[in-house]
């Protein structure tokens, strides 16, 4: 059976802890016996064979060789991690990329990074001012696509940033200039600015990409926009989608759109206008009841899936089962009721709805993190076979 035609497979979000040694090695630092007793004892417990010349890479000094090669190895690392919780899809825990927006900024031209800024789980990142029009500098992701498509046993998804969230995660000193020159109000200024930034970063950088992406292979890719519901209004949600239009429409692969921690009642009533957008993946887990029960209890944290439904989204849903930020294993049966419940929602298809965890698993230990995504990789299993699918459609 094709992975796509698989009911409720399974699929991870994007990120994965990246291991100490990585960071070290990555950053020109040394390791100590604690880290390299870690490469050990996972490349052992994944059956990565060859480990030992990463061993060999990080007891050596800095070189770009060294760099390198913990970059690739922290990748095969992390699809050998996926690949043995059983996930139907994967791609390699975005090993190469230091965080989602300071990645991709670094190869796009027009931009300034000023220091440093604190996510939500206390991890640092580098922030940018657009100083000039953007432009693609060189490929984002193309490069550790080919090299996971490489190295993986498994279908891939390829995690994307978006243009609305790059734009938004930015200070604009570009666009908002050449705004006020026009002096036609602060509301003109800043929506004019937004709109210029975010629709050349669709066009000029974001469809290159992903276009060159599908070109080399990626069947799967997921747009990534956390920042598209943190600004709830009608203005921001036809610009978001616009851009979304612009970056994705008529590629020749899938393309879906992730997004996350949100009231999500404006969302679904643009996402009918999401153009080839054929999968949406959201979080709900993080919301939800922790008790298991029968497959028609009420689930809370599952409610916002009729407001899309209602506003006539007929897509499917990358069903958020595993909450990220939490050390708690969900059992395969709290993941199984709530998939139950989620295909109650879209009437008993089991082609739209494909569980996966709330968001990217960074900020878990990799012994959480795969024990979680066994769960929900049995979980699944025990949803199709209590709707009698188990074995296909």
């Amino acid at each position: 059976m094709k992975a796509f035609e698989k009911p409720l497979f399974t699929m991870e979000i994007g990120s994965l802890a990246k291991p100490a040694w990585r960071v070290k090695a990555h950053l020109g630092e040394p390791v100590d016996a604690a880290d390299l007793a870690e490469a050990r004892l996972w490349g052992e417990r994944l059956g990565i064979g060859g480990y030992g010349a990463l061993l060999e890479a990080l007891r050596a000094p800095d070189s770009p060789g060294r760099r390198r090669a913990a970059l690739e190895w922290s990748a095969i690392y992390a699809l050998r991690l996926l690949e043995s919780a059983g996930l139907d899809f994967v791609f390699d825990g975005e090993q190469w990329r230091r965080e989602m927006y300071e990645h991709a900024i670094s190869a796009i031209g027009g931009f300034a990074f000023l220091g440093e800024v604190r996510s939500f789980d206390n991890k640092y990142y580098r922030k940018a001012a657009c100083i000039d029009r953007p432009w693609r500098a060189g490929p984002i992701y193309l490069e550790e696509f080919l090299f996971a498509k490489s190295m993986a046993r498994r279908p891939l998804k390829v995690p994307v940033t978006g243009a609305y969230t790059l734009a938004d995660w930015s200070f604009d000193e570009y666009y908002r200039r050449a705004w006020m020159a026009r002096a036609r109000g602060p509301r003109a200024i800043r929506e004019g600015a937004k709109r210029d930034m975010v629709l050349d970063l669709a066009r000029e950088v974001l469809r290159p990409e992903l276009r060159d992406l599908a070109g080399a292979g990626a069947e799967w890719i997921q747009i990534d926009e956390p920042a598209a519901t943190t600004h709830p209004s009608e203005w921001e949600m036809e610009l978001f989608v616009e851009a979304f239009n612009e970056s994705a429409s008529g590629l020749p692969c899938r393309v879906s759109l992730h997004n996350c921690y949100s009231d999500y009642s404006l969302l679904a009533r643009y996402a009918p206008e999401l153009r080839g957008c054929w999968q949406i993946s959201l979080e709900f887990a993080n919301r939800d009841s922790r008790r298991p029960g029968t497959s028609d209890a009420d689930r809370p944290g599952y409610r916002a899936l009729r407001a899309f439904e209602e506003a006539g989204y007929r897509g499917s849903y990358g069903l958020g089962v595993l909450d990220v930020h939490t050390d708690f294993v969900e059992p395969p049966e709290l993941v199984r009721d709530r998939i139950l419940y989620a295909l109650g929602v879209v009437g008993w298809d089991p082609g739209r709805i494909q569980p996966c965890p709330d968001c990217g698993l960074r900020t878990r230990t990799w012994e959480v993190a795969l024990a979680k995504l066994g769960a929900l990789v049995e979980g699944a299993r025990l949803a199709r076979e209590a709707i009698g699918c188990e074995g296909g459609l």
